[in-house]
């Protein structure tokens, strides 16, 4: 697919020359593998403030990402745990170690070295995520500017699906507005431009088709976000609405309901109506599907990798790997 078609505008207001042209010849990644890859070969190591990394997985996760050269690792808090891992050590040259008397001064202390330009990307070790939010989330002090939506996004490759599928929200908002809807849609839209998508498809998902206004208001204003969408607000993609999941990844459901898209069932991204979709769809992709996933939250000043308890040390590596394509 073009980047462009003749007359078509260029909506990438604020693009640099050299992350243009980057933009236009990028192919576009498809698993995990080549995201690390990619990330290894172009050799610019992104600065990662990493809050109390007391715990094996994350320790792990970091020192994984630090010899693969795509990090750096500002470790804040837990020093004697940090100085006793060996794979850390080995690349002694690209850490740092702050110490920090509590986790909450820890959170505080990493939130600031954002602030200051210090470091691209926060990350949560163990620390408990009430704690870390709160620093995040700080009106004075914290790094969501003002304005901006706090939400998450997940990054997916499911076996069966050609390429890797993106989604939003598993775990911050519980129902969207519409304006925090909107923000979904330009936080994701971007994501998937980092990954080399030139036009990403992106479905507004729904239990039906069909606009529901009684029982679904919400979706009565989808088509606005679909007109927003097809006017250049959110760079360059393609997004429809009310879809069901298989309409929206399954082009044989497509066309045996009838149904006439544009996203032609290659989503590459959904947006989910609410949490308990978004989360139940994440439960169930990883636990029956194996799928191999990583998380970021978007619409604060830097990416922040914000595991849960139960993430593996692969999907804490891959959401570093994440967070670094779009710090």
């Amino acid at each position: 697919m073009p980047f462009l078609k003749k007359n078509e505008k260029l909506y990438l207001t604020g693009l640099k020359f050299e992350n243009f042209i980057y933009f236009c010849t990028m192919q576009a990644i498809t698993d995990f593998q080549q995201l690390t890859e990619y990330l290894s070969q172009r050799g610019d190591r992104k600065r990662v403030a990493v809050v109390c990394a007391a715990d094996t997985s994350t320790q792990n996760a970091v020192a994984r990402a630090l010899h693969d050269g795509f990090i750096e690792a500002i470790f804040v808090g837990s020093r004697e745990a940090v100085e006793q891992h060996a794979g850390i050590q080995a690349e002694a040259e690209h850490i740092s170690i702050i110490d920090a008397p509590t986790p909450d001064d820890a959170a505080r202390m990493a939130v600031e070295l954002v602030r200051e330009g210090k470091a691209d990307i926060l990350m949560k070790g163990l620390i408990n995520t009430d704690n870390l939010l709160h620093a995040i989330l700080n009106k004075e002090h914290g790094i969501l500017p003002r304005g901006r939506v706090l939400t998450h996004i997940t990054a997916s490759r499911i076996p069966g699906y050609p390429k890797m599928l993106f989604f939003t929200d598993a775990a911050v908002i519980p129902y969207p507005t519409h304006e925090q809807r909107v923000e979904q849609v330009s936080y994701i839209s971007k994501l998937c431009h980092d990954f080399g998508i030139a036009e990403p498809r992106i479905s507004l998902i729904h239990c039906s088709e069909k606009v529901g206004g009684k029982f679904f208001p919400f979706t009565e204003r989808y088509s606005e976000i679909i007109a927003a969408a097809s006017e250049g607000q959110f760079g360059p993609c393609v997004v429809d609405g009310p879809l069901d999941l298989k309409t929206s990844c399954c082009k044989e459901s497509l066309d045996k309901k009838g149904i006439v898209s544009p996203l032609n069932g290659e989503a590459d991204a959904l947006v989910f109506p609410d949490i308990e979709a978004g989360n139940v769809f994440y439960k169930t992709i990883t636990l029956f599907c194996q799928a191999e996933t990583a998380g970021i939250l978007a619409g604060t000043m830097v990416p922040v990798v914000l595991p849960s308890r139960s993430d593996s040390e692969t999907c804490k590596y891959c959401s570093l790997a994440l967070s670094a394509i779009n710090a």
